[in-house]
């Protein structure tokens, strides 16, 4: 009996000494995602809540606003700022470039996936590296080849150097998913009478559309966020997108920091993309997790 006692107290101290383990290996987990929230969190956070400080309140470092006020948001769309020329500017600017880097980059991406020819795997780097070159290396020929050809104060002095940003990266992504769908898709498509454009549209298309939705979401965000081209290309407020333009706010009055305006804009501009990313949270995670067939 004493044996067996000695036994089942040491498993029971065992069982004790696994349990707590586990609940420290939990509580380190959840520590850590609190951490990480309030890293991504509390810039936002505190954006906001100096958005509805007064300029004379902006700099009293209070976590709440003592007496909240939307003046900062009036004048964000006041007459002086043209922050609603802003904003359209920028919605046709990054809807443009993801609508044209999708629709090039799923044929490309289909065409390096499907056809055979070597050094693939080399062009295919060559795009990532493309993505990766730094903008401001072409400002000065940009700036000048688009001076001679009138385009200063365009949407396409815009539009085209964030395509040629924006599109490489989409097509490494969406290589990735038209590699991992099998050719058996495309051939019984084909052997039920399709087209090789019919079997590409109504059979791959659908079962890609998860890394298509995925790379159109990162192709706006980096179109809606760009600044450096936008800001050389235009010279105007009515042709400047929403990130030149919060840079060149006033302020409430011609004489104070302009600090408390640029929150409200800020948040402005960042809300659209926060909702946008809660609405489809579970297709960019099935995007980035997933292949072609599930």
């Amino acid at each position: 009996m004493t044996m067996v006692n000695v036994t089942e107290g040491v498993a029971q101290q065992e069982l004790r000494a696994r349990r707590t383990q586990r609940w420290v290996h939990q509580a380190e987990f959840w520590l850590g995602l609190l951490l990480i929230a309030f890293f991504c969190l509390a810039p936002f956070y505190w954006m906001a809540v100096s958005s509805l400080k007064s300029p004379e309140t902006i700099f009293d470092n209070r976590l709440l606003p003592q007496d909240p006020s939307l003046v900062n948001y009036f004048a964000v769309f006041g007459a002086d700022n043209d922050f609603g020329i802003a904003l359209r500017n920028s919605v046709i600017v990054a809807t443009s470039v993801t609508t044209i880097s999708l629709v090039v980059g799923v044929i490309a991406s289909y065409a390096l996936a499907r056809l055979k020819f070597r050094l693939k795997s080399l062009v295919l780097g060559l795009f990532l590296a493309t993505s990766m070159f730094p903008g401001v290396a072409i400002l000065s020929p940009l700036f000048q080849l688009f001076a001679d050809w009138g385009w200063i104060n365009t949407y396409q002095a815009m539009i085209v150097p964030d395509i040629s940003f924006t599109l490489p990266l989409g097509i490494w992504i969406l290589t990735g998913f038209f590699v991992a769908m099998p050719w058996e898709l495309e051939e019984a498509a084909r052997v039920d009478g399709c087209t090789p454009g019919q079997a590409f549209r109504k059979v791959l298309l659908p079962l890609a559309v998860p890394g298509v939705f995925t790379t159109a979401i990162l192709v706006f965000i980096s179109a809606w966020n760009e600044f450096m081209i936008a800001n050389s290309m235009t010279q105007t407020p009515s042709a400047q997108p929403v990130t030149v333009a919060i840079a060149k706010f006033t302020g409430v009055s011609q004489f104070d920091q302009p600090f408390g305006t640029q929150m409200a804009a800020g948040v402005v501009v960042t809300v659209p993309l926060v909702i946008i990313v809660l609405i489809f949270q579970r297709r960019i995670i099935s995007g980035l997790t997933s292949g072609g067939v599930k």
